[in-house]
């Protein structure tokens, strides 16, 4: 956490609203009366590629606008990139990752452990720092697609003190005010996965 700035990177695959995730995050922080940003990864956005978001945090101004390298909290929306050592670039013994996954901590530990092996990278992730949330179960269930941006942040909102539920919800509801069914579906699958989580 460099200078009170809490760093966050997102990955996640095309199509899966990396971006968005990012931008709630800022609102929901603003909404806790928090200095935040977010902004996307400058590249080719296609369907299924991986693609990664950032967002920050501070009760203070944030000056700087580079892409996070060394993040506090890292959010997979895709276990399948667990497997791609830029994931845990940067990762240092206190970040803390939220993966959306069924896999327990344990084993989250030791894919990501490999790959670091793999790959000759630095390892420093420790296994306490890891949580698991099921947000594409959630998703299908709930919102009907795999779309698993809003239901990993109520997860993100249990696990962490970066914004509250109430802040998060209200930030889904001016993301998606002109979507009144699909908000309702979002609001409810962030509310489950918050309770279960």
């Amino acid at each position: 956490m460099a200078n009170n700035i809490i760093q966050i990177r997102i990955h996640g695959r095309g199509g899966q609203g990396v971006v968005t995730a990012a931008e709630l995050i800022a609102l929901a922080a603003f909404y806790d009366e928090q200095e935040a940003q977010a902004f996307p990864s400058f590249g080719v956005e296609r369907t299924g590629a991986p693609i990664m978001a950032f967002a920050r945090i501070s009760k203070n101004k944030i000056k700087t606008r580079e892409q996070v390298y060394r993040p506090d909290f890292l959010i997979i929306q895709d276990a399948t990139l667990i497997d791609d050592v830029e994931v845990i670039s940067g990762c240092q013994s206190q970040t803390k990752i939220l993966i959306n996954s069924t896999q327990t901590r344990q084993e989250i530990f030791q894919r990501l452990k490999i790959t670091a092996q793999k790959n000759k990278h630095k390892f420093e992730i420790k296994k306490e720092n890891i949580f698991t949330a099921p947000a594409t179960e959630i998703a299908l269930e709930f919102i009907g697609k795999n779309l698993v941006n809003t239901v990993i942040l109520g997860a993100l909102a249990k696990h962490s003190t970066l914004f509250s539920l109430k802040s998060l919800k209200k930030a889904a509801t001016e993301k998606f005010q002109d979507k009144k069914k699909i908000l309702e579906k979002n609001l409810t699958a962030i509310q489950k996965i918050y309770e279960t989580n």
